[in-house]
């Protein structure tokens, strides 16, 4: 499950002598005026400050009134068209390969987790070399975490639920567990995930030969 923090920072003079660490931190609270960020954490790791009311879904945050302080982009042209591209050369849905992005990195190339994924598809400097892209770039970036959902949908014959747990927890502990691993992260990823493609009539109710 994604972790929320919310922090609340505050400007404050000296405090008196004596005066606990957490004295001061109550009464700085208190007597100076203060405002809140919630910090939205991804299961890898990237961080995504709101400074506006949140509500939290299984989609991930959204703000309420006020926008967010460093909003991540809408899909745009050049994105959708990468993200066809590279769904279409590797035999998926579009959408699906929309959705994961989503849900990695709200569709920001510039993300960087504290793993050390990297990019709108989080590709692992290892997942990268054995896929064969360069991660810094945009449209490989996408075209190797869309090669990577499909050789996962290969590996559990098509099963959406466990292609998704692998591509989050990696397919070691997929097997392990014959399931999606019981880790919360991973639980929310995929119903995130899965929630999000509801959305899509044609992704839920076609059904897709991923043997091909």
């Amino acid at each position: 499950m994604r972790r929320r923090i919310a922090t609340i920072v505050a400007r404050a003079g000296l405090a008196p002598p004596g005066l606990s660490a957490m004295a001061i931190a109550v009464s700085t609270a208190i007597a100076m005026p203060c405002f809140a960020d919630v910090i939205e954490i991804s299961p890898n790791g990237a961080a995504v400050t709101y400074a506006a009311p949140a509500v939290f879904t299984s989609a991930g945050v959204e703000t309420i009134g006020r926008g967010m302080l460093s909003p991540p982009p809408s899909q745009s042209p050049s994105l959708s068209q990468a993200i066809g591209e590279a769904a279409s050369r590797n035999r998926i849905s579009s959408d699906l390969v929309s959705a994961v992005a989503w849900q990695e990195s709200r569709f920001h190339q510039s993300a960087v987790s504290i793993r050390g994924a990297v990019g709108v598809m989080q590709l692992t400097a290892g997942a990268a070399r054995d896929l064969g892209v360069n991660r810094y770039d945009v449209n490989q970036n996408i075209q190797g975490g869309a090669a990577y959902l499909r050789r996962m949908m290969d590996r559990y014959r098509g099963d959406l639920r466990l292609t998704l747990a692998a591509y989050n927890a990696g397919p070691g502990a997929v097997d392990r567990y014959r399931d999606v691993p019981p880790f919360q992260e991973t639980q929310a990823y995929v119903s995130g995930i899965l929630a999000r493609l509801s959305q899509y009539p044609a992704v839920a109710a076609t059904p897709v030969d991923f043997t091909r």
